[in-house]
């Protein structure tokens, strides 16, 4: 989920490693047998952005900033969950060729790469979901690893390009691919000069842009990277499994809230096609609710549901736990 600042040349099933001058294909080799080494250097502006959360202390807060740092947060998490998960990955509803440009823009702002990329690796995690070929399974490969060392390495960096043929042939997406790093320098660098704005025109908000820099997009990153990191390293180890999957996903209140529904995590993995990750009116799955609301302005459409045989089968699951706990009680 870092940036690959190497030029790159893609074909279908292959990545060019310009700097290499090798071809390579992610796929032939299998990951219980990569080795696990992390590139220091290549993950130097990630390591950075952690220490710069220390510039807090010099640049003060406001309540224009915090407000602006949650706002861009929450658009930028849903960028995620609804376009890079739900839809590149997924195919879980329909929209037109803007604004399926739009949502990878989103999704690109959050720092994690391009949606070709993303969606590669997604779809090769539900492939071998907790497996040893499983890149980030926390039972696999420990808590860490599973949030965030699985993106440092080598092997990582690439896309196997084999797995996300379909979105392949959109040229617009293979160039948010290659120049990844692109959109949040623009969005970093429009922080500051909104804050700048606000300083000058409107100095008793008491923010400046370095204030909002650091807000609007460092604390509002690094808090947007660690909530949506959890599932892959939390969502396969605490909370409750409603159904008998062959992983170890569970369900996650408190994850759910956090981003905006994908904690929801063992109902994904029992039926990853649905636009929604919350099953039942109860389960609160507010990048639903979104989707829900831009469909009836016609931006998407076709929101695939979850089968009646899927909500039938959950529904028995918690009637056998509440029997189960009477009996207990």
């Amino acid at each position: 989920m870092l940036n690959d600042f190497r030029w790159r040349f893609v074909k279908v099933g292959t990545t060019y490693d310009f700097a290499a001058d090798r071809q390579t294909d992610p796929a032939s080799v299998p990951a219980c047998s990569r080795p696990r080494r992390v590139e220091w250097l290549r993950c130097l502006p990630f390591i950075l952005l952690h220490g710069a959360l220390l510039s807090v202390l010099w640049v003060g807060v406001s309540w224009v900033a915090v407000a602006t740092a949650l706002a861009f947060l929450f658009a930028r998490v849903f960028g995620l969950t609804a376009f890079y998960h739900r839809y590149f990955s997924h195919r879980a509803f329909k929209t037109s060729r803007a604004f399926q440009f739009l949502g990878a823009l989103l999704g690109n702002s959050a720092v994690q790469r391009g949606p070709i990329w993303w969606a590669a690796h997604h779809r090769a995690h539900h492939r071998n979901s907790d497996g040893p070929d499983d890149l980030h399974s926390p039972h696999q490969h420990g808590f860490w690893w599973s949030h965030m060392g699985w993106f440092m390495t080598r092997h990582a960096y690439q896309t196997d390009t084999r797995l996300v043929r379909d979105w392949m042939r959109f040229p617009e997406l293979r160039l948010i691919d290659r120049f990844d790093f692109l959109l949040p320098a623009v969005a970093a660098c429009g922080m500051f000069g909104f804050g700048w704005l606000l300083n000058r025109f409107l100095p008793q908000l008491g923010t400046s842009g370095w204030q909002m820099f650091v807000w609007g997009f460092l604390v509002s990153t690094l808090c947007l990277y660690h909530v949506t990191y959890a599932v892959n390293s939390i969502a396969h180890q605490l909370g409750s499994r409603r159904f008998e999957t062959k992983d170890h996903s569970r369900n996650n209140f408190v994850l759910a809230l956090l981003t905006l529904g994908e904690g929801w995590h063992n109902n994904h993995h029992r039926y990853c096609g649905s636009a929604r990750q919350g099953f039942y009116w109860w389960e609160i799955d507010i990048t639903y609710y979104v989707l829900v609301l831009l469909s009836w302005f016609g931006l998407v459409w076709d929101l695939r549901p979850v089968p009646a045989k899927v909500l039938a089968e959950g529904r028995k699951a918690d009637q056998r736990v509440s029997l189960l706990e009477r009996v207990a009680s």
